[in-house]
Order: C-alpha cells, then sequence, then structure tokens
C-alpha cells in the first residue's frame, strides 16, 4: 500500500511546489509595477504645459477665453485639434489628445503636462490617462462640465435614427465605454479635479460629472449666485480662478464661499 501512494504523494507536492513558485513570481511582478509606477509619477511641484481639450463638436474657439487667462498667468497652452469634429470613437479622440502630447513636450522638454478637458473633452482626457498611457505623462487633469456618468441628451439623440454620431451614442448614460471607464481606477500619483455647474443645460443630470473618490464641486458651492450654464463654463471668471489655481505647483485647494469674491473678480 505505501509504494501505491507514494507517486501520488510525489505529484501533490510537486503541485504544490508550483503553485508556490507560481505565487512568489505574482507577488514580486505586482511590487515591481508599484515601484515603476511611483518612480513615473509626474512631479507634483513642477507644473507644466497646458492642453486644454474641446468638447462634442470639436471647436477650439469655445476654449479661447480660458487659454487667455492661462497664458496670462505664464502658461504655456496648446488647443486640442481632434478629429472628425470631435464626433467620431472616443478612443479616437484620445489617440490624438496622445499625438498632440507627445508634440508639445518634444516642443517643450517638459517632464509632464496638465489636461483640461472641457464637457466631452474630459471623457476623452480620462480615456486617455486611464487606458492609453496618458497617466506617465499627466501631472494634473481637471474636467469641465464633463458627462462622465453621461448625459440624457445623448441617450435620447441615440434613439433618432442618423441623428447621434459615435461619440454622443459613447456619451449616452447607458454607455458601455462611460460603464467600463467607471470602473477604471485612475493612475497612481495623478491629481484629478472636475468641476461643474448645476444650471447645465447640456449635461443632464448635471451631477453626471461628479467622479467618485475624486474632487468634484459644484461651481454653487463656491459662489451661489453664480448662474453660467454649460457653453459658457469656459468664460466663467469663477471657472478660470478654479483652474488657475488647480494647476498650481500646491496641493489642490478646498474652496467654499469665502473664496467666491477673490475668484470671481
Amino acid at each position: 500500500m505505501p509504494s501505491r501512494l507514494a507517486p501520488a504523494r510525489r505529484r501533490f507536492v510537486l503541485g504544490l511546489v508550483a503553485l508556490l513558485v507560481l505565487l512568489v513570481a505574482v507577488i514580486a511582478g505586482l511590487a515591481l509595477r508599484s515601484r515603476s509606477t511611483s518612480a513615473t509619477a509626474p512631479d507634483q511641484s513642477r507644473p507644466g504645459p497646458v492642453l486644454l481639450v474641446p468638447g462634442y463638436g470639436g471647436s477650439v474657439a469655445s476654449l479661447a477665453p480660458l487659454a487667455s487667462s492661462l497664458r496670462t498667468s505664464g502658461r504655456d497652452v496648446t488647443l486640442v485639434d481632434l478629429p472628425d469634429q470631435a464626433l467620431g470613437d472616443l478612443a479616437d479622440q484620445a489617440a490624438s489628445l496622445a499625438a498632440t502630447a507627445d508634440t508639445v513636450l518634444a516642443r517643450t522638454g517638459a517632464a509632464s503636462l496638465d489636461v483640461v478637458g472641457y464637457s466631452a473633452g474630459g471623457v476623452v482626457a480620462r480615456l486617455w490617462v486611464t487606458e492609453n498611457g496618458g497617466g506617465e505623462h499627466v501631472r494634473r487633469l481637471v474636467t469641465l462640465g464633463s458627462p462622465h456618468q453621461g448625459t440624457d441628451l445623448a441617450r435620447l439623440g441615440s434613439l433618432v435614427s442618423g441623428s447621434c454620431p459615435t461619440a454622443c451614442q459613447q456619451l449616452a448614460t447607458d454607455s458601455p465605454v462611460l460603464a467600463r471607464l467607471d470602473r477604471e481606477p485612475l493612475p497612481a500619483g495623478l491629481v484629478v479635479l472636475s468641476l461643474w455647474t448645476t444650471q447645465d443645460d447640456v449635461v443632464l443630470p448635471p451631477s453626471s460629472a461628479v467622479i467618485d473618490g475624486v474632487p468634484s464641486p459644484s461651481l454653487q458651492s463656491i459662489c451661489a449666485s453664480d448662474t453660467v450654464r454649460h457653453s459658457g463654463l469656459p468664460g466663467d471668471r469663477l471657472v478660470q480662478g478654479l483652474v488657475g489655481e488647480a494647476l498650481g505647483s500646491g496641493a489642490l485647494p478646498t474652496w467654499g464661499p469665502q473664496d467666491c469674491a477673490r475668484l470671481s473678480s
């Protein structure tokens, strides 16, 4: 009887050893990945050039007031030109954003970038940093009125044949793209801020701009009397003040009503 059990015991021991070797390899790989991520995380004390990403329709003109405000403060600002008027696949738009980032990094020699995404541009930027390696290059990401959980306008538009291009469909409240993105963690070391207005008439509901675990203050939580709607976000003085401070070299501020007059003047 013992002689017949010996081979079974040997197979069991060999299998256990193989399992332990695999477990050690997995743990070592995770540790190496963790060390690599922390080593390559952008330096938060060194602001870089700024990329401004337009929303659905791709109008860079809508971002001109914000670009002017940032340039006045001394920042290098690039308006990102997205393909197909930003009506095509959001992943393709994210790839175009990545190409622009590479060009700006090469031109400036900067170690990292700051990104501001307006409306759907915030979702494009989030796709880039989360799924396409952008987290290695981006120090801070600010989104303005971005439909991170989708907008009812896109959902309704998708019900009418031919009236809702690919990007519109992907921005609907039942979008598989947004559901996938919501499950994915943001890159370690990346500072993210989501700003939005309770008066938004395009992102419905406006609270769709809130990202779990990310500072997501409404403008009205700082200036209760602010009545800006979606299209006016880049030109709003409060927004410009908040973005300017958010992209600074210090820790991300926490704002309240006491900051309203200073930021909106």
